[in-house]
This record gives C-alpha cells, sequence and structure tokens, in this order.
C-alpha cells in the first residue's frame, strides 16, 4: 500500500475488546476505531487497521491492550444540579422527602448559581464513570447548557413545565416560552438538545398538555415527564379525575414515539400494551425507586411487548450517584427477582438499555449510542485488569455484573478525550471540588434552620 492510500485519522484506538452495541450481542476481539472528524470513519480488524494507518498517526494511536471500548454511557433521566443535595433527606417516604425537604431547599437555593455548580459535580461524576450523554429535568436549564458546552458532553435539556411557580417561570404558559426560546438557540448544536420537560400528570393540567403536544410536534421535540412513579399516585389520580394518568394523557394525545416516561412502578397489562402500541418509551431508574420505595418496573413484561426501555440514575439526592455501571448491575438483577425468572434482562440487554435504548429514547439514535461508522466517537474505555474482572469468560457479563465504574480509564465525545488515565481533560476538577465544599457549608446551614423551624 503506497503511502498515499494509507490514513491519518485524529484519532486511532486499538481496543482488545470493541463492543459496538449494534449489531446486538457483538463482542470484536483485537479490533480498532478511526475518528475523523469526530465521528467514528473505521471499525476493522486491528492487522488491517495497522497497514490502513499512516506512519504520522502514531501520535494520535492509542493502545488498549487489556480493555473495554464501548459506547459512551447515556443516563436518560435525572436532575443534574441535584447532586449538591446528596444525602439530604435520606431513609424517608417519597412524598416527605420531596414536600418536607427538597422543595423547600430548592425553593429557597435553586437558583442560577446553584444549578451550575450542581450541574458541573455531576458533570464531573458523569465523565469519571463513562456516561457521555445525559438527560435533565430541572430549573434554570441555560446553566446546565454552559457546563455541557464546556464539559463536551451531551444532554437532553427536558426544560421542567409546571403550574406553580418557581425561581425560574411564574406558571406554564412562561415555562413553555422558555423551552421553546431555548430550543430556537441550540437547535442546530450537536450537543444540546432541547426537550419539554412536564414535570409531572399531577402538576401539569390539561391545557399545558395539550399545548405541549401541540408544539412538541410541530418542533419535533421529545416530551420528557415522570409518570406513574408510586401507586400512591395513580390511586390520587383516580380518586380526583376519575382516570388513570396513563389514560389521561392518551386521551390528551400525549403517547407516541416522541413521549418518554420515566419510572413507570403501577401498570397494568391493558397500560403495557397501550405504551407498547403507541411507541411510548420508559426510562427505568431502578435504584432510586428502590431508596424511595416507590415500587417495581416490570421491565421485562414492557420490554416483550415491544417497548424501548431506557437507563437512568435519577438524580443523586435520591439515589445517590450517577453511577450507571451500578445502575445496570442493578437494573438487571432486580428485573430477575420482579419477572421471577433468571433469564430476565440478560446482560447484553442491560448494556444495550445503557447505550442504545436511551439513545433512541432521547431522539439521537442516529447520531449516539452504538459504535457505527458514521455516528459520533462518544466511547469510554473499561480497564479489565482488575483482580474483581478476573477471570474473564464473558466481556459484556463482566460489564455489567462485576465493573466498577472506577474502572473507566478513558472517555471521548466526538473524539475528543474528556478523561484520560483517569484525569479529567475538559473540566478543573479541584475548582469543582471547592466550589462543592462551600456549597455544602451553605445548604447545611440552611436544612439546620430549616430542621429548627419544623
Amino acid at each position: 500500500m503506497s503511502p498515499q492510500e494509507r490514513i491519518t485519522p485524529d484519532l486511532a484506538i486499538f481496543a482488545r475488546w470493541i463492543i459496538p452495541v449494534y449489531p446486538t450481542q457483538t463482542v470484536l476481539q483485537d479490533h480498532a476505531i478511526f475518528v475523523i472528524n469526530g465521528r467514528i470513519s473505521h471499525l476493522l480488524p486491528a492487522d488491517q487497521a495497522r497497514e490502513l494507518l499512516a506512519p504520522e498517526a502514531a501520535d494520535s494511536t492509542i493502545e488498549l491492550s487489556q480493555h473495554a471500548l464501548i459506547p459512551g454511557l447515556i443516563n436518560a433521566h435525572g436532575h443534574a444540579a441535584m447532586s449538591l443535595l446528596r444525602g439530604i433527606g435520606d431513609d424517608m417516604p417519597l412524598k416527605a422527602w420531596l414536600e418536607e425537604r427538597i422543595w423547600p431547599l430548592e425553593g429557597s437555593l435553586a437558583d442560577k448559581d446553584f444549578v451550575n455548580a450542581g450541574a458541573r459535580l455531576a458533570a464531573a461524576e458523569m465523565i469519571f464513570s463513562g456516561t457521555t450523554c445525559f438527560s435533565d429535568n430541572y430549573f434554570f436549564p441555560e446553566e446546565t447548557a454552559k457546563v455541557v458546552l464546556e464539559s463536551k458532553l451531551r444532554v437532553q435539556l427536558a426544560c421542567p413545565v409546571l403550574d406553580f411557580p418557581t425561581q425560574w417561570a411564574q406558571n406554564a404558559d412562561e415555562y413553555i416560552e422558555k423551552t421553546t426560546a431555548l430550543h430556537d438557540e441550540y437547535r442546530h448544536d450537536d450537543r444540546i438538545h432541547v426537550a419539554f420537560g412536564p414535570h409531572s400528570p399531577y402538576s401539569v393540567a390539561d391545557a399545558a398538555l395539550q399545548r405541549i403536544a401541540s408544539l412538541a410536534e410541530e418542533l419535533d421535540l421529545v416530551i420528557h415527564m415522570h409518570v406513574h412513579e408510586t401507586q400512591a399516585e395513580v390511586d390520587a389520580a383516580e380518586a380526583q379525575d376519575g382516570i388513570r394518568p396513563i389514560a389521561r394523557l392518551h386521551k390528551l394525545g400525549l403517547l407516541s414515539p416522541r413521549f418518554f416516561c420515566t419510572h413507570m412502578t403501577a401498570l397494568t397489562e391493558e397500560e403495557m400494551s397501550l405504551i407498547g402500541e403507541s411507541g411510548t418509551h420508559v426510562a427505568h431508574c431502578p435504584e432510586s425507586n428502590l431508596k424511595l420505595a416507590s415500587g417495581f418496573c416490570e421491565v421485562e413484561k414492557l420490554r416483550n411487548k415491544g417497548v424501548n426501555i431506557a437507563l437512568g440514575t435519577d438524580g443523586c439526592a435520591s439515589n445517590n450517584d450517577l453511577d450507571m455501571f451500578s445502575e445496570m448491575r442493578t437494573a438487571a438483577q432486580l428485573a430477575k427477582a420482579v419477572a421471577k425468572d433468571a433469564t430476565a434482562l440478560p446482560a447484553h440487554a442491560a448494556l444495550e438499555m445503557a447505550t442504545l435504548n436511551g439513545a433512541r429514547a432521547l431522539g439521537l439514535d442516529t447520531l449516539i449510542g452504538s459504535l457505527e461508522v458514521g455516528k459520533f466517537a462518544d466511547m469510554a474505555a473499561v480497564d479489565l485488569s482488575a483482580i474483581n474482572s478476573q477471570p474473564l469468560y464473558d466481556v459484556v457479563s463482566h460489564l455489567v455484573y462485576s465493573t466498577q465504574a472506577s474502572q473507566v480509564s478513558d472517555v471521548w465525545s466526538g473524539g475528543q478525550a474528556l478523561l484520560r488515565n483517569r484525569k479529567l481533560m475538559t473540566l478543573n476538577q479541584s475548582e469543582i471540588e471547592e466550589s462543592t465544599k462551600s456549597w455544602q457549608r451553605r445548604i447545611h446551614a440552611h436544612s439546620q434552620t430549616q430542621e429548627a423551624g419544623a
């Protein structure tokens, strides 16, 4: 091969294993990925790649002889700024946790600075654990957008919509108007994708939901909403409205391939079928649901009805981390217990939930979620030489059932390094730590005052 025929990619990665996620259940051993202009240009066996690589590409070549290279993980549901509330109000029922601890603190503290600092802390934690894209439902989403542009992550900003005022907006119309303005600002940005984030059926009236459904169709936006989070929520809706939330949302025209429901712990067989038939997506947050005793999402039943299920951590205040490896393991184990079937949600399916399924739910599956030629080079390298990964018989099984987030050595988004040998490349770790300590003191003092006045 002549020098003229050789390739000089922006980045070349040779890995012991590459798990592209699509085609499903595929593990490529001793393969390489080339990246040009932020996208995957080649995925081929290592020996062929070495023949194709130009000598001058040596400086942009990375050897990962003990690693698995996977798509960047996609955290399909969370509230990034709430990382500053990690550990506040633990071991409390959901209703009391929200009404007595979280909402009062947010009402007093959740301003632009809070959101920026919390999103920055969350971004660092996600990068360290192999996440390259997340969906965020929180106030002042424009601040989270700033952090995303700096960190080089990707985000779906599920901008909140509520019937009551917060520091960000005063009523449903203002929330909606701010969401559409943010969409206009970032409509051509590859990293920031705006969605409507009506909080829940019980906090948004019919008129606002109908307006959201109409605008989402017009603007081609996703609608991301907490739905059927607990049995108590469903029972209260039936008592007040005479209709279950899913039926109400269907009646209002929301159930569709652009609708993305989070939690879904209290569903009938008929509702599961309706979700599957409508193309509605589900975000499963197993660890948050367990911690708040919210109930169980029947993942295997939903999968059998053709529902696309993504995986999310929820916010740090109710999890208490953003570790998608832990979330995969919990999801796979919990699905088996709930279904009373050891074959339910096998390891490869759990990995798909944390990658390609999340991309589908966010409407980004043509861009990210799998390692395919033409997609953005959003990737994480996992070191499988650790003692907890020995012996190794099945790479995907290890990734789901035994890997720790600390085994993520490198992370790339669009081929740009976000983490290199466990060092943050786009964020300043010491500045984040100092900012977080400052907020900790402020929140702790406010919390003590709150408790004293209760």
